[in-house]
């Protein structure tokens, strides 16, 4: 009867540590799932973040593409020189500052062009000096920024050869210039008298300012966009 006790004792106590063991191996089974699934999907971000810095750096280059193949095509459409009889230091200075100014200036298709605005006004700040200019009576006396004149000038005779470039403003000097025939000069003086344009021909209108010792050059050029197609590889 003893005997039968003891393995019934055994028996159960064998049970208990077989059901225990399993429930233990369960538990730890399913407590290792979450860091398995928290690893994958770290993995699948990364792939979400690595494909998505790779389509901005595509983005960036196709936009950088689109760009290097717009090009601004200039064609020449006027130009014209007048020569420089006086060559003192001060009206060679006041001429090229002007001419730097002005170069490269955009005249936006449908836009009026002003000089005055477009250059500036004449002061010693600026680096102008005095030479000679002439005052409401044709006489000359001397004035900051004498010699700018010259350059309005030789740029309105550019802009006459352009009929859609329409002069809106022009005014004559009170006394005969040298570097031009009558008629054809066109005097400035900031806040007074003024050299104006319109732009109606159509395209956006660049002007380039040039002088040399002994004369100053206007050329005109049509600027025109040039968008040429993409190749795809």
């Amino acid at each position: 009867m003893i005997n039968l006790k003891s393995k019934l004792w055994f028996v159960l106590i064998a049970l208990f540590f077989i059901i225990a063991g399993v429930g233990i191996f369960f538990i730890s089974r399913n407590n290792s799932r979450p860091n398995d699934y928290t690893a994958s999907k770290s993995s699948t971000n990364n792939e979400i973040t690595n494909s998505t810095t790779t389509n901005n750096s595509n983005n960036s280059n196709n936009n950088e593409n689109i760009q290097n193949n717009i090009q601004n095509i200039e064609e020449e459409i006027s130009t014209f020189s007048t020569k420089i009889y006086n060559l003192e230091y001060e009206r060679q200075n006041n001429i090229t500052i002007t001419c730097n100014t002005l170069n490269d200036t955009i005249v936006s298709n449908g836009d009026t062009f002003s000089f005055c605005n477009t250059v500036g006004k004449a002061t010693s700040e600026r680096g102008y000096l005095e030479a000679d200019i002439f005052d409401k009576n044709g006489k000359k006396i001397k004035g900051i920024g004498g010699g700018n004149c010259q350059v309005s000038t030789t740029l309105y005779n550019a802009i006459l050869q352009v009929p859609q470039l329409v002069v809106t403003e022009r005014h004559e000097h009170s006394n005969k210039v040298p570097y031009i025939q009558n008629g054809k000069d066109a005097a400035v003086a900031y806040d007074s008298y003024d050299l104006k344009f319109v732009n109606n021909y159509g395209y956006d209108i660049k002007i380039k300012a040039e002088n040399f010792t002994n004369s100053i050059k206007i050329t005109l050029y049509k600027v025109r966009t040039n968008r040429n197609p993409l190749t795809l590889v």
